[in-house]
């Protein structure tokens, strides 16, 4: 069978895959596996409706491949997944207004109405992106409706969720009758709170583990401890935002599944390492969050030309500060204005930390999985994931561990039956891959140099994405 001409790749995949009338196989690329770290030169992807049936190497039977796509020079890779967003939020200057209050210009209720109404983009520019699964770890019930959502449109990426965040402090301004986050006073009310959510199947309970002089660690372990058990009862995964080295010690020796965030604090001993490996826990580690607020509040926000490409206009609009009317800015970015350096400092002591931190853990063989904690302000859905991946470059991961960080083991986070068959170009998992024009293994930014998306079997050339 005559192997289409590579000038027509993108049209013929699409055309075919849409379809699903015939098995289609992507013959001649580099196929890179980052599970077990084999990369295959000439190999042959052949995928039949939305699985994955073989990946081989060498010349291979032609009648047994179906329509024949030329991929000689690219690089195949599962698809991207991205283990901390969240849909409740947009990434722009208004959507945490407990963090800085723009209501005066923005109405709350207006900027939810807004991100309700924009899904469908949200959604498109994960796959622009190369992210074929996402899993918000928190946010209003309906986030569950997102979920239902996304799982029923073709061009989004898989999603899990997790619902409202049970939390040690209140957060009165996000709540509009459908809280984000709901503060939990007891354990019995954690464990009402838990079987509530049960009743909506989420993939993740979180916890909002806030410490501070009001909130000592040990004063909510208690109701941590409620909804671990609770949780574990009801056969759900419990993910702990935990950001000093006490309070995510504290979460993972009541039972925590997962922690979303790296600790920051200060350095990792090898009690906590030795602790996170026997108990087999997943750390996300959102490196590109801890940068954004700062650096958006003291207008010297750093986007890759990813985001400027694929992040959403307006969104990336509204973060320029100074268009906003002096009187009107709250006394946190007006400060982080006056005295800039003092914003970058802050975040550089951040990362003085966070870095070596995670080098330690991934070097200690704890499971990684990478995100980014899309949706809050400066931190754009889709491609801040390119992002953190520059950053877990600079705490030394080599790009097959950050591609790893961002296939199998997300795919680990994501967890069910779906986190089982998403992360590998293996048999009989799905059909989410990204075709790239460059070795991302050489370097981690070739990572973005996408030409085409599938997700489900279904290709989208990534020029036509966004459109």
């Amino acid at each position: 069978m005559k192997i289409v001409r590579i000038c027509i790749v993108l049209s013929v995949l699409l055309a075919v895959s849409i379809a699903r009338a015939e098995k289609i196989s992507l013959v001649g690329a580099t196929v890179i596996n980052p599970a077990d770290g084999k990369v295959l030169p000439n190999a042959t992807v052949v995928i039949n409706g939305d699985k994955i049936e073989r990946v081989a190497m060498g010349k291979q039977d032609a009648a047994t491949l179906g329509k024949q796509v030329n991929c000689v020079g690219k690089f195949i890779l599962p698809g991207y997944i991205d283990t901390h967003v969240h849909f409740f939020q947009s990434a722009d200057l208004f959507t945490r207004p407990d963090g800085a209050d723009f209501n005066s210009v923005r109405p709350y209720k207006d900027e939810v109405a807004w991100i309700k109404s924009h899904l469908d983009d949200v959604f498109a520019r994960y796959i622009r992106s190369g992210i074929t699964s996402v899993v918000d770890v928190g946010g209003p019930m309906w986030n569950f409706e997102v979920r239902k959502t996304a799982n029923a449109t073709a061009k989004a990426p898989r999603v899990a969720v997790a619902g409202p965040l049970i939390s040690s402090v209140s957060r009165e301004k996000l709540d509009l009758g459908d809280p984000p986050i709901v503060k939990i006073d007891t354990p019995d009310q954690a464990r009402e709170f838990v079987r509530k959510l049960a009743d909506q199947k989420p993939d993740l309970v979180k916890i909002w583990y806030i410490v501070d002089k009001d909130h000592p660690v040990d004063s909510f372990r208690p109701i941590a401890r409620a909804t671990i058990e609770e949780s574990h009862a009801h056969k759900i995964r419990v993910a702990v935002h935990a950001t000093e080295l006490e309070t995510a010690r504290a979460a993972v020796e009541e039972g925590a599944d997962v922690l979303v965030h790296s600790v920051i604090d200060k350095p990792v001993d090898d009690a906590f390492v030795k602790l996170l490996k026997d108990r087999h826990i997943i750390l996300c580690p959102t490196l590109v969050v801890f940068e954004r607020y700062g650096r958006t509040f003291s207008q010297q926000l750093n986007l890759t030309p990813e985001e400027e490409k694929w992040g959403n206009p307006a969104v990336i609009a509204s973060l320029d500060v100074t268009k906003i009317p002096q009187d009107k800015l709250p006394q946190r970015v007006k400060d982080a204005l006056t005295d800039p350096k003092a914003a970058l400092d802050r975040i550089k002591k951040t990362y003085d930390v966070a870095l070596p931190n995670l080098k330690k853990l991934e070097d200690a063989g704890v499971t990684i999985a990478a995100g980014t904690d899309a949706g809050n302000i400066g931190t754009i859905h889709g491609p801040a994931l390119f992002r953190e991946f520059q950053l877990m470059k600079e705490a030394g991961l080599t790009p097959m561990q950050i591609l790893q960080c961002a296939t199998a083991n997300a795919a680990k986070l994501f967890g069910g039956e779906t986190g089982a068959r998403i992360g590998k170009l293996e048999n009989g998992y799905f059909a989410d891959l990204v075709i790239l024009n460059s070795n991302p293994v050489d370097d981690i930014a070739h990572a973005s140099d996408i030409d085409t998306v599938m997700k489900n079997g279904v290709a989208y050339p990534a020029d036509s994405i966004l459109r």
